[in-house]
């Protein structure tokens, strides 16, 4: 067969595996990757292995004069210096490498725009050409090892080094969400919001209290703990519920696929090679536009339609009243409500600002600014709250912890078994097919991956695995010099692909609809087609961001 019909092959299975096991089998997300990462690491030959780490290692050649090469040198590849010595590898008709000649690092030379080394020639060979390969022995080593190891090898490998990247982030927003929570510091600042506004721009902070507390709470947490003060609110106006479900709907929705430390958009910067900075602040700037977008249709289809105050299973309207009541003095002051969700933004996105403008910034901005530091003083600050505010007990303070690692843990398993299926379809050279895309065209790129996260989506309906499965494939090509663009803008689309289309395989869907009381098809009219809408208006965004801005 075909090495490119073999690969595509591969990825079919690959794909069909996850999304046909969490939609038909109703198989557990971390279950369904687990399976399909190792369908495709035991299908994927050898050849393509030891191939994937050769180009992933290995430097290009970018120019030849007589016995002098020049090599473009990528910040992700093994630093080179004078004196190392490189083989030159070509390829074969068969699409396997060989080696053709032997170079001596001679000088590293860092231009304004890019870095290249020169080197010399060794001895006679083959021509070199451009767009010949040179590695390190070390490299060409590892890469027949790499070849040589067992699916399960490889496949347990990619979920300890994604868990190795994720796993005390996630841990930790976990650990700040549930302190936040029952603390009473997302109410109060719900709340604050409110009151800061009136009636009239109650819309506005169901909207922007969705996006903050979206940031380091899941969605559905978030919307368990909105919707009861949307239903509050729509008491006492006496109108505009739709109006109050979708604002906050919009808010947090956008925050959970665009915004680290949430799941999604944390494993897809880090698959990407994003800074977790780069990533917060772009993320709030798409989400600007689409967050807004939506703030603008829950008006329109508050207009067009009326949703009806309805009980629910989980909160009759008697609760509601009671909730409505609760004293504001048992609500902690709103800075120390906003301590956890800001103090990790500023010192993240603060250190990367830093880097830009200073050539060597502060060791303790480095430090602060790391993104599990950060996090970790995030979480001290809202457990603090919590112990400060309910005037908690240890045994208390150990049993929420517990609590919040219990639901962070699921993620954390989902999230390294989606590394592994990535890792594992990047070994099956799935970069070589994107990567034949016309290089001129960023455009087709974002769109290509907004239009893969959404049918992934669309097909089983969790957001954050269509952004875990989408990455695996499209993280090949991540780098700033395959792409023409900064690789944010990609994440990004992913990001915004995960928003089309909401239905009833997604659990988001049924939260939203039972907790609101809106029937299976008030949710298809109303939110389905508002959050898919958002999704293209953040695709047309990035669009507009990578032609205007490309960051390169």
């Amino acid at each position: 067969m075909d090495s490119t019909w073999m690969t595509i092959s591969i990825l079919a299975v690959g794909i069909v595996t996850v999304v046909g096991g969490v939609l038909v089998l109703k198989l557990h997300a971390f279950l369904a990757l687990v399976l399909g990462a190792f369908f495709v690491a035991a299908l994927t030959p050898n050849a393509s292995v030891e191939r994937y780490a050769i180009e992933k290692g290995s430097f290009s050649v970018a120019q030849v004069e007589g016995d002098v090469v020049t090599l473009q040198i990528d910040a992700k590849k093994p630093f080179l210096q004078p004196g190392m010595v490189c083989l030159v590898q070509q390829q074969n008709v068969a699409g396997d490498y060989e080696d053709v000649a032997t170079l001596e690092v001679m000088e590293v030379i860092k231009g304004e725009s890019s870095a290249v080394t020169a080197v010399r020639l060794i001895g006679d060979g083959v021509e070199i050409q451009q767009g010949d390969l040179a590695i390190t022995p070390t490299v060409a080593n590892a890469a027949t090892g790499l070849s040589k190891q067992t699916a399960a090898v490889r496949v347990a490998n990619g979920f300890g080094s994604t868990c190795t990247k994720i796993g005390i982030l996630i841990a930790m927003a976990s650990i700040t969400g549930k302190c936040l929570l029952d603390s009473g510091a997302a109410d109060r600042i719900v709340r604050s919001a409110l009151a800061r506004v009136g009636e009239r721009g109650a819309p506005f902070a169901f909207l922007s209290s969705g996006f903050a507390l979206g940031v380091p709470v899941f969605f559905d947490t978030v919307f368990y703990l909105m919707i009861p003060l949307g239903k509050a609110m729509r008491m006492r106006t006496g109108r505009n519920y739709l109006l109050y479900v979708l604002t906050i709907v919009a808010g947090a929705t956008m925050a959970h696929s665009l915004v680290p430390p949430t799941p999604g958009p944390l494993f897809v910067a880090e698959q990407l090679g994003v800074d977790i900075g780069v990533m917060i602040l772009a993320g709030c700037v798409v989400g600007f536009f689409t967050a807004g977008f939506g703030y603008l249709y829950a008006h329109f289809a508050s207009r067009m339609w009326e949703l009806p105050l309805r009980e629910s299973a989980d909160l009759s309207l008697d609760d509601l009243e009671k909730i409505s009541k609760r004293e504001d003095k048992d609500l902690p002051p709103l800075w120390l409500a906003l301590l956890p969700i800001v103090l990790p933004v500023i010192l993240i996105a603060g250190n990367t600002v830093l880097k830009r403008v200073m050539e060597n910034p502060p060791l303790i901005a480095a430090t602060l600014g790391d993104k599990n530091v950060a996090l970790i003083l995030s979480a001290a600050v809202a457990m603090g709250m919590l112990v400060w505010q309910k005037r908690t007990k240890l045994s208390e303070l150990v049993e929420a912890t517990q609590s919040a690692l219990a639901g962070g843990g699921v993620i954390i398993l989902i999230t390294a078994a989606g590394g592994a299926f990535g890792s594992v379809l990047q070994q099956t050279g799935v970069a070589s097919l994107i990567g034949d895309l016309p290089e001129s065209s960023p455009l087709v790129i974002v769109a290509m991956a907004f239009l893969i996260t959404a049918a992934i989506r669309t097909a089983q309906g969790s957001a954050t695995v269509a952004m875990i499965t989408s990455v695996g494939i499209l993280s090949g090509i991540a780098t700033a010099e395959q792409l023409g663009f900064h690789p944010v803008y990609l994440a990004l689309a992913i990001g915004c692909g995960s928003k089309p289309i909401g239905w009833m395989n997604d659990s988001g869907f049924w939260v939203i609809t039972k907790m609101s009381g809106m029937t299976e098809g008030e949710g298809l009219k109303y939110v389905t087609p508002m959050t898919s809408l958002m999704g293209v208006v953040g695709l047309i965004v990035v669009m507009i961001g990578v032609t205007l801005f490309p960051m390169v």
